[in-house]
């Protein structure tokens, strides 16, 4: 296995989902100088858990007292494009949680802060690591799909008790009608369609049918879906539900090419991940198991780090983000989910919410390059 630079870094969030990348950063030996939260009783224990040398409850202080060359955003989404504008005014390197962020004017403020910082962004959609997107990455990329013009995500992930236990979630997740969180769902299928992006959109929810344990409507309809008419004409829709009462299913994808389609796994009993390829499948009509092909269109970075990615969360994705990551900071080569691409993923997602409040009208996004 090659080795990694050292990097230094600091986690805000440390108490909630920043806690989860410690053993990212302890199979990849970087270095955790200082944790933060606002959870004063939980804090020292985090800092403990993460083996970091420092502990702060204000997040300006850490910035400005840790030796940092990196953060790592693991806080609510209101919190994202403040906390990742503050670091790289200060020239620290960020890597945060998704989406970029909660508004598009906070959004340009982001991309103003990364136009005039030394260091880099990046943000930790880690569905796109997961080890299935990346070898359907890589089969787009050798053409086995021909021209991909159609694709579809979903995250359904039933979270209506986890609202009362992470408020902010009742708020900016299930508070707002629209596609709230959609980037686990279009991250890797803009991937899937390299060069590609969402320019109009459209959406529509399925009406409300649940009410919170104070008795109160969820604004977020229970089943959101947003159709996403792409700069190459293609077409992908996007569902999103977090409240209908229904096991998980929040990798679902599909993929069709003029040469292949893919249809993900719903996680029932038996099922698995399956493929056809005009090349690889001489009968239309049968179906191949997408792990025949794992062996030959596994990324390298995969390869390499094959059994530490068992240990990390998210199928994997949590470690191998945490290596593109540090490839990019070190200038090895430029982050798979810079500013741009994680705006593509973002922006859709906050423009599903004018459209729904407009009765599922067509709306432009924008894009973030012409900022």
């Amino acid at each position: 296995m090659t080795s990694v630079p050292t990097l230094s870094v600091g986690i805000v969030g440390a108490c909630g989902r920043g806690a989860s990348f410690r053993s990212a950063c302890q199979l990849l030996g970087i270095r955790i100088a200082a944790v933060c939260d606002i959870y004063a009783e939980g804090l020292p224990k985090a800092k403990e858990t993460l083996g970091a040398e420092e502990a702060y409850l204000d997040y300006q202080q850490m910035l400005e007292r840790a030796k940092l060359d990196a953060v790592i955003i693991g806080t609510p989404m209101p919190l994202h494009v403040p906390q990742a504008v503050m670091a790289l005014e200060k020239n620290i390197h960020v890597l945060s949680e998704v989406p970029v962020g909660i508004s598009i004017d906070e959004c340009r403020q982001l991309v103003r802060a990364c136009k005039t910082s030394k260091a880099l962004y990046m943000m930790a959609e880690n569905y796109t690591y997961i080890r299935s997107n990346m070898v359907i990455r890589e089969m787009v990329r050798q053409g086995l799909f021909g021209r991909p013009y159609y694709a579809e995500g979903e995250y359904l992930h039933e979270l209506k008790e986890l609202n009362e236990i992470t408020k902010w979630r009742r708020k900016w997740q299930t508070g707002i009608n629209g596609l709230t969180y959609p980037t686990h769902s279009l991250g890797p299928i803009l991937q899937w369609m390299p060069g590609d992006r969402v320019v109009s959109l459209c959406c529509a929810g399925s009406g409300h049918h649940y009410k919170d344990p104070r008795g109160d409507s969820y604004e977020n309809e229970d089943s959101c879906v947003m159709l996403c008419k792409m700069r190459s004409g293609g077409l992908v829709k996007i569902r999103l539900d977090m409240l209908s009462n229904r096991p998980h299913a929040m990798t679902n994808y599909q993929l069709q090419g003029t040469d292949g389609c893919y249809e993900s796994s719903r996680g029932g009993p038996g099922q698995s991940h399956r493929i056809w390829l005009r090349e690889r499948c001489p009968d239309m009509h049968t179906w191949r198991p997408l792990e025949d092909f794992y062996e030959e269109f596994t990324p390298t970075v995969w390869k390499t780090y094959l059994e530490q990615a068992k240990q990390a969360g998210h199928g994997g994705g949590d470690l191998i983000e945490m290596v593109d990551f540090l490839d990019a900071v070190t200038g090895k080569r430029e982050a798979d989910i810079g500013i741009h691409q994680a705006l593509d993923m973002t922006l859709p997602g906050l423009v599903s919410q004018q459209s729904i409040a407009q009765g599922g009208a067509w709306l432009d996004v924008p894009d973030s390059r012409e900022w």
